[in-house]
């Protein structure tokens, strides 16, 4: 009788021991009303948002369930991942704030299907809907989808002829970032940019599918600005603005791989709007396909700029144009006002740009338009090896030069400018 009743004791031990481990090691058990719950595995972390209070129905505003998951991930320790399972979340506009001192790495996982509230009131000016800052080592993959429901708020949209324009929210914005991956996710109708990122530095992108309407007005997929050792590959990308947008203070950018069409092609800019623009150097674009873009490779600073900066060095090499308007196109009068009337000249000096391999086919007889500065004339532009033919085949395209002493070899159709 006594051993049984050691044994049972034992057993009820054991039981007791193995419940404790079980709510230490793997969360905090059945989760108390008001209570978050989260798992923990060795030295990771685990935030479900459903365990926040998401209720994913589509209906219900999510952003303090997705908040409050944030907020204690933040001051977990460790590699934490937040998780936000299949459904449909109506959240925003958020901001997911650093710095998270003892989190070793982030991974912020999207199986859901994210809406943006269409309330613009609730926006601040230039904000973001989802805004990423001031941290390091987060990883955004899932699979999921943004929506930035741009339809209800593009009529707003003034910037197309106003320069002083309130501009709206972009879906995703990412400031002053490092060592950020962003990966297998899909952006479709922001209200402004869908991806952003400034004061950027070791970001990757890739297999991401950005889609709008080829109306909607300030709808680039990305745009880059000064930030610095940044790679987007392997993504498909239709807007009614740039697929991608380089803007000033930028370094060490490299764009591979890119499906772009609608939208008006990768541009280079605007450069030179306001004064005390930082440079651009070292922008590697290739083996990318343009289908029935406005634009192909375009590179443009606005006339009789305040500031002097300069874009150097960079490469534009192995690019596929199907039916692009302006495949090749060099632009140091951009203005895209009606009231633009000043004809002084560009102060961005651009110099040392290659195009290497470009071919396909325009829809405008001038297939190559490179006008320069008359203040700084370009310099060291190299054309190597371009074969673009006109798209409806009655006779050969045309170049189209100012300002410019370009350098070409190889195949150059159409002929070079004289």
């Amino acid at each position: 009788m006594g051993n049984m009743s050691l044994e049972f004791l034992n057993v009820r031990l054991i039981f007791v021991l193995s419940m404790f481990w079980v709510g230490g090691v793997f969360g905090k058990g059945v989760k108390p009303e008001g209570r978050s719950l989260h798992h923990r595995f060795k030295n990771s972390a685990v935030f479900d948002v459903m365990s926040f209070g998401a209720r994913a129905d589509g209906r219900t505003d999510d952003s303090n369930a997705f908040m409050a998951a944030w907020k204690e991930a933040c001051q977990s320790t460790g590699r934490v991942h937040i998780t936000i399972p299949k459904g449909t979340y109506i959240i925003g506009p958020l901001k997911f704030s650093g710095p998270c001192l003892n989190v070793s790495s982030l991974t912020l996982q999207v199986k859901g299907y994210l809406k943006a509230t269409t309330d613009l009131r609730k926006y601040g000016f230039g904000g973001g809907w989802l805004e990423f800052a001031w941290l390091e080592g987060l990883t955004l993959t899932g699979g999921g989808t943004f929506d930035g429901q741009g339809a209800r708020a593009w009529p707003h949209n003034k910037c197309p002829t106003d320069s002083n324009c309130k501009l709206l929210p972009t879906s995703l914005k990412f400031v002053a970032m490092n060592k950020t991956v962003i990966r297998g996710l899909t952006s479709v109708n922001s209200k402004f940019f869908h991806i952003a990122l400034v004061e950027c530095h070791n970001f990757k992108g890739s297999r991401l599918k950005i889609s709008a309407p080829e109306t909607s007005p300030n709808t680039d997929g990305i745009h880059i600005e000064r930030s610095s050792s940044v790679y987007f590959s392997l993504s498909h990308i239709a807007t009614g603005d740039d697929c991608i947008s380089v803007g000033q203070g930028n370094s060490q950018i490299t764009i591979t791989s890119i499906t772009c069409g609608p939208g008006h092609g990768i541009s280079v800019g605007s450069l030179g709007k306001y004064p005390d623009e930082r440079d651009v150097s070292g922008l590697v674009v290739k083996d990318c396909t343009m289908t029935g873009t406005t634009n192909g490779i375009r590179i443009k600073t606005w006339a009789n700029s305040p500031g002097n900066s300069a874009a150097t060095n960079m490469t534009f090499e192995n690019i596929v144009m199907n039916n692009v308007t302006n495949p090749i196109i060099i632009d140091q009068l951009y203005c895209p006002f009606t009231s633009c009337t000043s004809k002084a000249p560009s102060r961005v000096k651009l110099s040392d740009i290659y195009f290497k391999n470009i071919r396909g086919t325009s829809l405008s007889e001038v297939a190559v338009a490179l006008e320069c500065s008359k203040g700084i004339p370009c310099q060291n532009i190299y054309l190597e090896d371009v074969h673009l033919d006109l798209s409806s085949g009655e006779k050969q395209a045309t170049s189209s030069c100012s300002n410019v002493k370009a350098k070409f070899s190889g195949t150059q159709i159409p002929p070079p400018c004289t």
